[in-house]
């Protein structure tokens, strides 16, 4: 037997480490279109639904459909149901099977980036767990956020490294010709965490990303004193309505 040099061991294990990584890169990717297939139904046979409704064990992993929910529609009312599981007659009756398990199929992976779009029904007394169904247009809900507080943004700098978040917004240009840059964000935390979500999953699905994200320009240091990275991207932003 050829004796195995640590050489040998080391390239297999880097390639090992590779393959992993891009393994981890498409499960999260397919994670995030399987929610984005299952949203496209459940709008299709009910266009006002907004979240998916689901119970919960996390010691089982195990997750019981509930029903459709809508937005909320007064400050101080609840999420409506315009769906529940035990309603038979409703057109989302007949696809509640296939719903539930694209739920727990986009659900699986512990790191699945679909997990950011869940939360507790903190209304609701019992057992209850909201997916947000993710927008239609991602890049142009990131728009409209930046927008309610940087009317005049036309580009966004994000850290990958952080999840997506935002370190940056370019305000146009000056008289001077040189871009308007805004280092300090003045959104509040909910918002930036809104927009971390819907970043990072720009970020997971590589047709969104080739799309939407480029590399930032060379003469833009990091606003934070970073050194440069990769990782580091520009996204101009769309025109808004």
């Amino acid at each position: 037997m050829t004796p195995v040099t640590s050489d040998q061991i080391a390239v297999f294990a880097q390639q090992r480490a590779e393959l992993d990584a891009e393994r981890r890169r498409i499960q999260k990717a397919y994670c995030l279109t399987v929610l984005d297939h299952v949203a496209a139904k459940v709008r299709q046979a009910c266009p006002e639904s907004a979240y998916i409704g689901v119970a919960y064990d996390g010691k089982t992993r195990e997750l019981d459909l509930l029903g459709v929910l809508g937005e909320q529609t007064s400050p101080l009312g609840g999420l409506p149901w315009l769906w529940e599981a035990s309603d038979e007659e409703h057109p989302l009756a007949e696809l509640a099977v296939e719903i539930e398990a694209d739920v727990e199929t986009a659900l699986e992976p512990y790191d699945s980036p679909a997990w950011a779009t869940v939360r507790r029904n903190s209304a609701s007394d019992g057992n209850l767990w909201l997916i947000e169904l993710p927008p239609l247009d991602r890049a142009a809900r990131i728009a409209q956020l930046v927008r309610e507080h940087h009317p005049e943004a036309t580009a966004v700098a994000i850290d990958g490294r952080r999840g997506g978040r935002i370190i940056e917004v370019f305000e146009g240009v000056a008289d001077d010709g040189t871009p308007v840059r805004a280092p300090r964000p003045k959104w509040s935390a909910a918002c930036d965490t809104a927009l971390t979500r819907l970043l990072g999953q720009v970020l997971a699905l590589p047709a969104l990303a080739d799309r939407h994200l480029m590399p930032l320009p060379g003469d833009n240091a990091h606003p934070h004193g970073v050194g440069t990275s990769d990782q580091v991207r520009l996204m101009p932003l769309p025109p808004t309505a």
